[in-house]
């Protein structure tokens, strides 16, 4: 899993409340478990004018003019701006893997659904929690604002304007740990890799039946 410590980046506007998990990736692109591959079906049905399929050649695909995505200014950004309850509807980790594979490292929200946010810190993805009036302001700043960035400094738990001006932030320090040190639940089971290989060594030389195999 990727590291999270200072990130900069370009923010798109998301305006919209309640966006579901069928928003962020469609059904139809659920069949593969790769955690790669999903970034240019990212909010497939409201980006393309078309229905996409998976395995479809994307950059044929006529792009729908009026969703924000698609406007040029926002091209290549890494911060989500996005409304409350961010992520709701199905549980599909699907979702966060598609968020990062297009680039996004964060998501700034009034709220987010319980099981996407666990689900983002799981594949190194910052979901940031912020009252409903710092989020209308950034919408209306992000919006008047072409090339309007946002530094994010997980360490600190400061979201910094362009002028300067810093908003904390909170976030579960054991998940700030994971973040910081792009650790995932394989990555933290690795760190105490020794332990294991230990406890393995004394079982087998205590009960060696465990490890015989039958004719």
């Amino acid at each position: 899993m990727k590291k999270f410590t200072n990130e900069s980046g370009l923010v798109l506007p998301l305006d919209r409340a309640n966006v579901d998990t069928d928003f962020i990736i469609p059904k139809q692109f659920l069949k593969s478990i790769k955690r790669t591959g999903f970034g240019p079906n990212l909010f497939d049905e409201h980006r393309y004018l078309d229905k996409g399929e998976p395995d479809a050649d994307n950059s044929t695909r006529p792009l729908n003019p009026d969703f924000v995505m698609n406007q040029p200014r926002y091209a290549g950004a890494r911060i989500l701006l996005a409304r409350e309850n961010f992520g709701c509807g199905s549980s599909r980790e699907h979702a966060p893997w598609a968020l990062d594979d297009y680039g996004f490292r964060a998501i700034l929200a009034p709220s987010f659904a319980d099981i996407f946010f666990n689900n983002c810190f799981k594949n190194g993805l910052l979901p940031i929690v912020l009252d409903k009036a710092v989020i209308d302001a950034l919408f209306v700043e992000v919006e008047s604002t072409p090339g309007y960035e946002l530094e994010i400094d997980l360490e600190a738990q400061e979201v910094r304007k362009p002028n300067g001006e810093a908003i904390p932030f909170e976030v579960d320090q054991f998940r700030k740990h994971c973040l910081l040190n792009g650790l995932d639940d394989i990555g933290l089971t690795l760190e105490d890799s020794a332990a294991i290989t230990a406890f393995e060594t004394t079982w087998r030389d205590k009960s060696p039946w465990y490890f015989t195999l039958s004719n």
